[in-house]
């Protein structure tokens, strides 16, 4: 997956092994779709496999109805991208060029013989992953975010779809281009969510766009698992992927999108097998398509609310909505969050000009203004450099006298170095300047204070847990972080004070705050949780 569009032109002229036909052929049937019938549309289930045996399938322009590529699928391809894995909605409309057969497999008998034959799993989701990603990168979506530079809500939105790597298209409302000003004109220049052709979301919300396009999930049809873990970071992904593979039932529960704090980096240089760096988006994207593949579900945005132990010594979580679901045992993969500052009108400002997250989605707001980051940690250091590449100037806001305790040398040394970048140690973030965009802030040094204009703040401070929905079920330190292996009284160093609750990542007393360290400690942890399956699995009849 280092090269995913090469991987996809080699793909199209790799056709599956005839032994992999024949088994699809197994489980499928033949369906013909006469020229210019829909074979999926969009706002479908993404819930069959078709494999082409004669014939072409088109991707079309919902708005023009005419072909939006010039190449369509043919013979030996086959239809699909990564949403095949979790059925979720589908959001390209695909129609038959010509007369067209195809055999088709229901999904969930096409995962089982993905399973049980890799090579086939390998080739398909290869394929899967390099379309889902061309199509993250052309933009190519029925799903248009409409004036995030106005509405932090519609912000929010288009926040979770870019970490979550769903494609869509967004528009600013003062651009000038011909598709924008028409677009804006028909919907009366407001900022908007459109779904589909002519969806238009009211009060557009996050879990609003999840439930469209099927990221939700139909939770309700299943409330019993083996393994609940809760939160969608480097650590909890790793955990997933083990889980899958150990055959564990694992659901994976996020609140905000896959990858966690972690997901909000631009560029992690020091993880190993990525010399030239890589976001942590990326990282942890690859990280749940690899989970997808072994069987582990991810439902989100979600947010836990509470835990109970039931008498038979199973877990039950509460959701944000009242939902409940159920497992015999949790890891908490939680991460942390970072602080806010306790400055007047943070809260009206935030996504209208100040953020605790530095991508391509907020570098934007960055262009022709001074930028302010506050932080001394690989995080803040790493969205300096990042936001360096579109501001005026970049300024680093630290409230110590150095960085060598905090970040890593290699970064701190650039950041030193870098003309486009000053660092101002022992200051502060005294005010904020604005009604609905931040214009300005006043920064306290230790001989002055001076106002910045800037249109862009950056929080990247200190680490705040994220357990209180644990319910004092499992132990925690004075600063909310939860106790485990000795700490906890335990011989197991994933272990926390409940038996059958396991705690990894960065939410763990004393766990090293660097991502690598957080894979590693997921990818160990499942072992001690299948372990605990089988020790207190209920005997059988």
């Amino acid at each position: 997956m280092e090269t995913l569009g090469q991987d996809l032109e080699t793909m199209r002229r790799v056709p599956l092994a005839p032994a992999h036909v024949e088994a699809i052929c197994e489980i499928g049937g033949e369906v013909f779709y006469p020229a210019g019938s829909i074979v999926l549309d969009i706002g479908q289930a993404h819930d069959r496999f078709a494999y082409i045996l004669e014939g072409e399938i088109e991707v079309v322009d919902p708005y023009t109805d005419e072909r939006m590529f010039q190449h369509a699928l043919g013979p030996t391809q086959f239809m699909g991208e990564i949403g095949f894995l979790s059925g979720a909605t589908n959001y390209l409309k695909m129609r038959a060029a010509v007369d067209t057969r195809v055999i088709e497999a229901s999904r969930k008998p096409m995962l089982d013989l993905m399973s049980r034959v890799p090579e086939l799993s390998d080739h398909i989701i290869t394929v899967f992953a390099a379309r889902r990603r061309r199509q993250f990168e052309l933009k190519n979506s029925a799903v248009k975010v409409i004036g995030a530079d106005r509405d932090p809500k519609v912000q929010a939105v288009e926040r979770f779809l870019s970490r979550n790597r769903i494609p869509f298209r967004s528009f600013d409302l003062d651009a000038t281009d011909r598709e924008t000003v028409t677009l804006c004109s028909a919907i009366g220049h407001e900022p908007a969510v459109i779904l589909g052709t002519d969806k238009r979301l009211d009060d557009p919300t996050p879990r609003k766009v999840a439930q469209y396009l099927g990221l939700d999930l139909d939770i309700c049809s299943q409330r019993t698992y083996e393994l609940l873990i809760v939160g969608g970071g480097p650590a909890g992904v790793a955990a997933a992927v083990y889980a899958g593979s150990e055959g564990i039932e694992a659901l994976v529960i996020e609140d905000t999108a896959v990858g966690g704090q972690a997901g909000t980096s631009s560029r992690i240089e020091n993880y190993m097998g990525f010399p030239t760096g890589i976001s942590g988006t990326d990282l942890t994207w690859r990280g749940q398509v690899q989970a997808m593949k072994f069987g582990t579900r991810f439902v989100m945005p979600r947010r836990v609310g509470g835990l109970s132990r039931r008498e038979d010594g199973s877990y039950c979580i509460t959701l944000d909505d009242g939902d409940e679901l159920c497992a015999r045992a949790v890891l908490v993969a939680t991460g942390v969050q970072y602080r806010r500052l306790p400055l007047d009108h943070l809260e009206q400002l935030e996504g209208a000009g100040v953020f605790y997250s530095a991508t391509e989605m907020e570098a934007r707001f960055c262009s022709n203004t001074e930028v302010v980051v506050i932080g001394g940690g690989n995080s803040a250091g790493q969205a300096a450099m990042f936001l360096s590449r579109a501001a005026a100037h970049v300024h680093l806001v630290v409230r110590s006298g150095s960085l060598a305790a905090s970040m890593s040398s290699y970064l701190s040394q650039r950041l030193e170095a870098d003309p486009r970048i000053t660092i101002h140690y022992h200051s502060e973030v005294t005010a904020l300047h604005g009604d609905t965009w931040l214009d300005g802030i006043t920064l306290k040094t230790r001989d002055a204070e001076r106002r910045i204009d800037t249109r862009a703040l950056f929080i990247m401070i200190g680490a705040a847990p994220n357990t209180g929905w644990l319910s004092g079920l499992a132990a925690t330190d004075e600063k909310g972080f939860v106790l485990t292996g000795s700490a906890a009284g335990q011989a197991d160093d994933y272990a926390t004070t409940s038996p059958g609750i396991f705690a990894v990542g960065d939410v763990r007393a004393g766990s090293v705050k660097r991502v690598a360290s957080a894979v590693g400690e997921g990818s160990v942890v499942v072992s001690r949780i299948w372990q605990y399956l089988e020790d207190t699995r209920p005997p059988v009849d």
